[in-house]
């Protein structure tokens, strides 16, 4: 029996003049990109908004009772490779700039050994030595 109008009253045609009818799609298990796409959407709007509500407490309570998935998570988040393109070459740059940025290389150092020679001027504290691990011995005094 032939598919058409005239053999059965409900049929409704896939295409009219080789378009799709209304309310038939050409791939009726959709695209897999769109779905995939409508699924990201999805879960992050709802990631989003749960974040909201607990996003301080729940990254507060991984850092305490699991510092290794917190530090497994900061370090997911770093981008794992950087790339640097140079604008401005020294080439390009006029002889009073290149001596200013030679000028603001020294200050920058002199600053550094400047923060150098204070911590070396610093006093060494002398602290008592402690019994090895696991040897039993004294308990350690109190400070």
């Amino acid at each position: 029996m032939a598919l058409n109008a005239k053999a059965n009253p409900n049929y409704v045609p896939k295409r009219i003049n080789g378009k799709f009818a209304p309310g038939w799609s050409g791939n009726p298990g959709g695209s897999l990109e769109a779905t995939r796409r409508s699924f990201n959407k999805d879960f992050l709007l709802a990631l989003a908004a749960d974040f909201k509500k607990h996003g301080a407490a729940a990254i507060e309570k991984v850092r305490k009772t699991q510092p290794a998935a917190y530090m497994k998570i900061c370090a997911l988040l770093v981008p794992r490779e950087m790339q640097i393109e140079h604008s401005g070459t020294i080439k390009q740059m006029s002889d009073e700039q290149i001596e200013e940025a030679i000028a603001a290389i020294r200050a920058m150092l002199d600053v550094r050994a400047d923060d150098a020679a204070q911590v070396i001027e610093g006093e060494a504290e002398v602290v008592p030595s402690l019994p090895a691990p696991g040897s039993g011995g004294t308990k350690m005094p109190k400070v």
